[in-house]
């Protein structure tokens, strides 16, 4: 199973920007497709970004789309989640997840996840 490991959270002011990185390892990721979720407090899980095997296909939901960019260097097993104009509401805990078939955007789905990284967005 791959192991995956979230960083690049911090604290920001609304308007700023962060990019959470991916590593992998004990696996190749060229296998698997790959997913950013978040959680903030008192609230599930939610879908945030997806990415196919190849990086040709990409999903936001649409609370993020036009500000935030899933990519991955396969070369590197890694992903990464560029975030721009983050507001408040962006404030979470980022997870990074991995599956072996087609890309979805349900967390349910994946099952490789990465132990977390705060995000903080303040006003």
């Amino acid at each position: 199973q791959v192991q995956l490991v979230e960083s690049g959270g911090g604290l920001v002011q609304a308007g700023g920007s962060l990019r959470l990185s991916c590593a992998a390892s004990g696996r190749t990721l060229r296998n698997y497709a790959m997913g950013w979720f978040r959680q903030a407090p008192g609230k599930e899980r939610e879908f945030v970004a997806a990415i196919n095997w190849s990086g040709a296909n990409t999903y936001y939901a649409d609370s993020v789309k036009g500000r935030f960019t899933i990519s991955r260097d396969n070369a590197k097993n890694t992903v990464y989640l560029q975030m721009n104009s983050l507001k408040p509401e962006d404030t979470a805990v980022y997870y990074c997840a991995a599956r072996t078939l087609r890309v979805t955007t349900n967390p349910a789905d994946f099952g490789s996840w990465g132990q977390g990284t705060q995000v903080t967005v303040s006003s």
